[in-house]
């Protein structure tokens, strides 16, 4: 590791700095000036691991060094000093890309603790390869994803119409955006439409164009969304929300190829790869009548699922860095990091929004968020508030793992083994907080006396001993 720089005119910061370091068997080195900082660089020293330098000082100031340290070593975190706890340095330091804002007089054990973040995060980024800095079109380790991006492999040569299920928020889009890019129609139009959006009544012209005169206010002709994706790929996001009429139209283009402009008489070739999307269960809408069973199977070729993010919180740090990167683009400025401590937290929340959600956050945190480390207390209040539902996800989250290994390896019993095995849960962690008395128990579950001694039989457990006191405390 190098060493930590220290630059300050002040010879008496620079000791405390020193003795601090050496305490802690941090090498360093110190420099009156930044002028003396940047000789030594110039010389061919190697550059520091973190920089910590005052920012008014005789000769060049430390805002100036900041700007020279990022403009030959971008990763180099920088830590800004001074007494002068103005408003204009603290948004001139960050604006320059300031890993921290220290104001003159700091506690020594607060500047070291900096000084170790700062060191945390520049070995960071040396062991991140460079070619990461390159972003791809969507990010996850996740096994959930990684099989997302396999099944887009398998089909970069296929003209096979998709179906893509996942939540509101889990970038559907995206993916049908890669599935276009990486098929043999890339050079040709992506055209994407959501169907919830459009009023029913225009939905039918956004579709497939209209003639002149076709009703009222139809001056010109127009062409609909299938013929502007001639040659590429139509995206029909929340497909399960197309009206009924619709969908039989769909479904002629889907059979034959054909369709009509609304009043039109010609019939004209469609060349298209449909890709539809929705965050409803479409087996569930076609028993229920709410969506046309024949359609379903011309869509359902190919069906992709994209899983919430609470089902793959393992990605969330990845994608937390690649926003707040993405919004620091943006706004132009330095972007900002998350401590461990906050990466843990995020990582454990709900958000019912998935991927969408957390992009805003990011760049809600990289307005908002005072400093240029983003702590827990830095969050929005409706996030810290989130902390108790933390247990409620990881159980759901299992249960669901659960099911899915069964339902892969013992189909039909899935139903009648889990229930039970919820139920007897439920019972015993209920006999044990009553210390086994059953009336209590009842009352605490919020059913009656009859049903968990009915339930207790059915279950098999008159022989737990679930209190851990003699079998007859636990049946008074």
């Amino acid at each position: 590791m190098n060493p930590v720089w220290i630059i300050d005119d002040d010879r008496s910061i620079r000791w405390v700095f020193e003795k601090a370091l050496t305490r802690e068997e941090i090498a360093f080195k110190s420099f009156a000036s930044a002028a003396e900082a940047l000789a030594t660089l110039d010389a061919g020293a190697p550059p520091p691991q973190v920089l910590v330098t005052d920012i008014r000082m005789p000769g060049e100031s430390g805002l100036s060094l900041l700007q020279k340290i990022k403009v030959r070593f971008p990763g180099i975190p920088v830590i800004i000093m001074t007494a002068y706890s103005d408003l204009d340095s603290a948004v001139s330091a960050f604006q320059g890309g300031a890993f921290e804002y220290l104001p003159k007089p700091f506690d020594i054990d607060q500047a070291l603790d900096l000084v170790r973040r700062a060191i945390e995060e520049s070995t960071r980024q040396e062991s991140v390869p460079e070619s990461s800095a390159m972003a791809p079109e969507i990010l996850g380790k996740a096994a959930s994803m990684q099989e997302v991006f396999r099944a887009i492999g398998r089909l970069s040569q296929s003209h096979a119409t998709v179906l893509i299920n996942g939540e509101s928020g889990t970038g559907k889009e995206l993916v049908a955006r890669a599935l276009h890019r990486h098929s043999p129609r890339a050079d040709k139009p992506f055209v994407a439409i959501n169907t919830a959006a459009i009023p029913r009544d225009l939905l039918e012209s956004e579709l497939f164009g209209h003639e002149r005169g076709a009703f009222t206010g139809a001056t010109a002709m127009r062409r609909g969304r299938f013929e502007q994706a001639e040659g590429g790929t139509l995206f029909l996001d929340e497909i399960g929300d197309m009206p009924a009429e619709l969908q039989t139209r769909l479904l002629r283009v889907l059979s034959d190829g054909n369709f009509y402009r609304v009043g039109g008489h010609q019939p004209l070739k469609a060349n298209v790869r449909v890709i539809a999307a929705t965050h409803q269960n479409l087996d569930e809408r076609v028993k229920q009548g709410l969506f046309r069973e024949d359609l379903f199977h011309r869509l359902n070729v190919i069906r992709l699922r994209l899983p919430p993010l609470r089902e793959r919180r393992e990605d969330v740090p990845l994608l937390v860095k690649h926003f707040l990167a993405k919004s620091a683009q943006d706004l132009g400025v330095e972007p900002k990091r998350v401590s461990e401590t906050a990466l843990k937290y995020l990582s454990a929340l709900v958000f019912p929004g998935n991927v969408r959600q957390l992009e805003n956050l990011c760049h809600w945190l990289m307005v908002m968020a005072p400093g240029q480390v983003i702590e827990i207390a830095d969050l929005p209040p409706e996030l810290r508030e989130q902390a108790p539902r933390e247990t409620e996800a990881d159980w759901k989250v299992a249960l669901g793992a659960e099911a899915d290994r069964m339902l892969a390896g013992r189909p039909g019993a899935v139903w009648e083994s889990l229930a039970r095995e919820f139920e007897r849960t439920l019972i015993r962690h209920a006999l044990l907080a009553s210390a086994g008395r059953r009336i209590e128990a009842a009352q605490m579950l919020g059913i009656g006396r009859n049903t968990i001694t009915r339930k207790i039989q059915e279950l098999g457990m008159e022989t737990d001993n679930a209190s851990g006191e003699p079998p007859e405390e636990v049946s008074r």
